[in-house]
């Protein structure tokens, strides 16, 4: 019996969508025939609702509603606009990578006088190259997830970095995503980097809009390959304007010996979800992952972890912190996996929210599944909000009601601002918090 799918108003519109805009989507052939397949898998799964477990508190269907149109490539308005904001959050020492409404600025960003071993592309460049090992690593991502399969049919630009063995950037890579226009529109971006062995980086990441962009979707993902006996540390701060949308995703895979510590801040955005699956493949590797989400309003921002413990003598740490206030939901979700052969494993979760507000919401949901005998896990979650007695003692001390409060709070997220290793970036994060802190005041 053969069975057809009926498609409504918006799976036709999306599949329009798409027929119109791979006249644009780079690459040809095997690449554009995984895309294809990509956007069938998607297609089949529509957006992610509630009965999904891993979108039980962050529907989709409820919350975007649906999809806009692939956003034109920006015009000469569109990059001025985005100048004037690139200026205001470009990380001080970084060599900035710029991508405005999902294509790559080559005159927003610093390409010359890169350090011998390291290679910067744009996406565009490397699936129109033929580069079949670089391709096939850009399309690993789970495209079972209806979110992260839509972003492998639709990505249009992003960058492709390669560092060598041995090599250390004594200088920043920062990769911007700004949004420059006022008409809805989407942005797909995919990027990656690979560290070779004994090597080491930093990476930030910010999502911005320039002044007038409102309505939009951002929809990223982040490639990450870290070689043995390598260090990467990433930042990645979400200051989105706060009638967009922003759902990225990261895969992360470590080598031997290799060291990941990562630092999200979220503050920005009417809706965000950042889920990444972080993979264990060699021995003795190390990764602390820690998060902020700061949401007021009606905000809801939704951090997914995935760690994957497959081999033996591994340790992770994850800290996270939610502050939600007036009517913002925050979600955490932190899934530890303990493959029967990761022996020796440590790994420990924890998580706080502070509610500021009767309306405000947060929903934490650790999980352990260990399939191995000799390992040291654990986990935990609390709820509560901020301490009266504490909040009467600064108080008396001459401080309003909001100073007290926003002692409290930095008190309360500087654990997990702390991790950040470089000074500047820690201080741009210290920054972020106090621009959120200022505008509840």
């Amino acid at each position: 019996m053969n069975l057809v799918l009926a498609k409504n108003e918006t799976g036709r519109a999306l599949s329009d969508s798409f027929a119109i805009a791979r006249g644009r989507l780079p690459g040809a052939g095997k690449v554009a025939e995984a895309r294809s397949v990509a956007f069938e898998a998607y297609e089949r799964a529509g957006l992610p609702h509630r009965r999904i477990e891993d979108w039980k508190y962050t529907d989709l269907r409820a919350l975007m509603r649906e999809l806009l149109p692939l956003a034109p490539a920006p015009d000469a308005a569109a990059l001025t606009r985005a100048a004037t904001a690139v200026k205001l959050q470009a990380v001080k020492g970084a060599r900035r990578l710029v991508l405005v409404d999902g294509v790559f600025a080559p005159k927003l960003s610093e390409l010359g006088g890169l350090e011998n071993g390291v290679t910067v592309r744009t996406l565009q460049e490397v699936l129109e190259a033929g580069d079949a090992a670089l391709q096939t690593q850009l399309f690993t991502p789970d495209d079972t997830n209806p979110m992260v399969a839509l972003n492998s049919a639709m990505m249009t630009d992003g960058v492709v970095i390669e560092i060598a063995n041995g090599i250390v950037l004594k200088q920043p890579l920062q990769i911007i995503h700004v949004a420059s226009g006022p008409v809805p529109a989407a942005m797909f971006t995919r990027s990656l980097l690979r560290l070779g062995k004994d090597a080491g980086a930093t990476l930030v990441e910010s999502y911005i809009a320039a002044d007038g962009a409102k309505i939009y979707q951002a929809h990223d993902s982040l490639v990450l390959a870290i070689g043995d006996n390598s260090r990467l540390d990433h930042v990645r701060l979400v200051e989105d304007g706060r009638e967009a949308f922003n759902i990225s995703s990261a895969v992360v895979t470590l080598g031997a010996h290799a060291h990941f510590n990562t630092f999200g801040l979220t503050s920005g955005a009417a809706v965000s979800r950042y889920q990444a699956t972080i993979a264990f493949a060699g021995e003795h590797s190390r990764v602390e992952t820690n998060g902020v989400n700061l949401l007021n309003g009606r905000q809801h921002a939704d951090t997914t972890l995935l760690m994957d413990h497959a081999v033996p003598h591994c340790a992770s740490r994850e800290v996270f912190r939610a502050v939600a206030d007036d009517r913002g939901h925050s979600v955490f979700q932190g899934r530890i996996i303990v493959r029967p052969d990761a022996q020796k494993t440590d790994a420990k979760m924890m998580t706080r929210a502070l509610l500021l507000s009767d309306d405000a919401e947060a929903d934490n949901k650790p999980e352990l599944e260990i399939f191995a005998d000799d390992v040291t896990c654990g986990h935990g979650a609390t709820t509560g909000a901020l301490d009266e007695s504490l909040l009467f003692y600064l108080r008396a001390r001459g401080l309003s009601e909001k100073e007290a409060q926003a002692l409290l709070i930095q008190a309360f997220v500087g654990e997990a601002i702390e991790s950040i290793v470089n000074d500047h970036l820690r201080e741009l994060a210290i920054a972020a918090a106090q621009r959120w802190l200022e505008a509840r005041a």
